[in-house]
């Protein structure tokens, strides 16, 4: 399989256990929802896929990574230079709130082209033509007058996807997506979610997806796992899951769920 193989992920901080061995399969071209209310290890898990877990946390377990070209037995084996290498440009992280993860005080252009040159090794020009055409797949308008512009000029729909377009600005194979529509209103959450399912399917991304809206995993991901005190309790396709939920949690998530249908991928944009 290539994408990611998780298996026996574990994480204690302070002698609490916040991962207990979590088991969760994200081949590429799919993605792959893991789903939970808050407290349950599921942003924890990605973060600790590509090494940054906080500092004195202790992890266990493996993370194999194939993309048909690279392959690493386990992530977490890499010291922390290999793993910067890797990281960016093999695997990207799209944060839930960009106003955090955007250096305000930096152009987008900056922020897309310096990440280009460094780990792509492209000339300025190069990486500004990479970086315009970037902002064309996701869909930013002006992009060669948007890459003039800094973080605080852009709605948070029109951020989101500029930080979409820095995380696979490097061609990477692995994007792990941690909440990646809950700041924003329905109309934007469908525009944004349509997006990460073209890419998926374009690029053949392997797409993990955290989220706590089970709505937003009915809408994109092809596999679900939902995740309750750090351990996996059910892992199945996205009909199964939301369908025909096999564990009382799950249940209870599905149930929670508005009964009207959630934002469907095909619907309006931001």
């Amino acid at each position: 399989m290539t994408g990611l193989d998780i298996r026996g992920l574990a994480l204690t901080i302070s002698g609490r256990r916040i991962l207990d061995g979590v088991d969760v399969e994200v081949p590429s071209g799919q993605v792959t929802g893991l789903a939970g209310e808050s407290g349950s290890g599921k942003t924890m898990t990605g973060l600790a896929v590509i090494g940054l877990q906080p500092a004195g946390a202790k992890v266990t377990g493996t993370v194999a990574y194939d993309d048909g070209e690279t392959v690493v037995p386990d992530l977490l084996a890499l010291r922390p230079g290999a793993m910067n290498r890797l990281r960016g440009r093999r695997i990207a992280m799209v944060f839930q709130d960009p106003t955090a993860s955007l250096q305000p005080m930096l152009s987008i252009g900056t922020q897309l082209t310096d990440h280009m040159r460094h780990h792509l090794g492209l000339s300025r020009a190069a990486a500004r033509a990479r970086a315009i055409g970037l902002l064309e797949r996701v869909r930013v308008p002006s992009p060669e007058a948007a890459l003039k512009k800094y973080p605080h000029q852009f709605s948070g729909g029109q951020l989101q996807r500029i930080a979409i377009a820095i995380a696979i600005a490097c061609d990477p194979k692995v994007l792990i997506a941690d909440e990646p529509t809950t700041a924003l209103d329905v109309t934007v959450q469908a525009g944004v979610l349509r997006l990460l399912r073209e890419l998926t399917d374009d690029l053949g991304l392997a797409v993990l997806l955290v989220t706590h809206d089970l709505g937003v995993m009915s809408a994109v991901a092809d596999t679900v796992a939902v995740m309750r005190n750090g351990v996996v309790v059910e892992h199945g396709s996205r009909y199964q899951v939301i369908r025909e939920p096999r564990t009382a949690y799950a249940r209870e998530l599905v149930e929670s769920l508005p009964h009207t249908p959630p934002p469907g991928v095909g619907e309006g944009d931001a």
